[in-house]
């Protein structure tokens, strides 16, 4: 499986935009990016991401939460804007690198999953 971006949403628009996606299309498990320093500790993000769990836990009871390390996702996705040509205004929107770093971060869960 390889993973594909769908759509960049701002933070506070995430769960409506859960709620209507998943009424049309069938949601398996949400995949969440687990924010660390190098150390292993949690980065300055992760409230807010334990926040946004708690959030889709309770929108979404039913549908399972996988966690996945998302360190140094951000400077891959900035590579790979490298190494496919996008020039440097385009590499500079952050919404574009967020996009990449989301596919990362997914397809390193489906990796993991199908090495299981």
């Amino acid at each position: 499986m390889i993973a594909t971006a769908l759509a960049t949403v701002d933070s506070k628009e995430a769960i409506a935009f859960l709620k209507t996606y998943t009424t049309k299309e069938p949601v398996e498990r949400f995949i969440v990016g687990d924010a660390m320093h190098l150390d292993g500790s949690p980065a300055q993000s992760a409230p807010m991401i334990e926040a946004f769990i708690k959030a889709l836990k309770k929108e979404f009871p039913d549908t399972p939460i996988g966690r996945i390390d998302e360190r140094f996702t951000s400077k891959m996705a900035f590579q790979t804007m490298i190494d496919s040509g996008i020039g440097k205004m385009k590499r500079r929107d952050k919404k574009l690198v967020d996009k990449i770093s989301a596919v990362l971060i997914l397809q390193s869960y489906l990796e993991t999953k199908a090495n299981q």
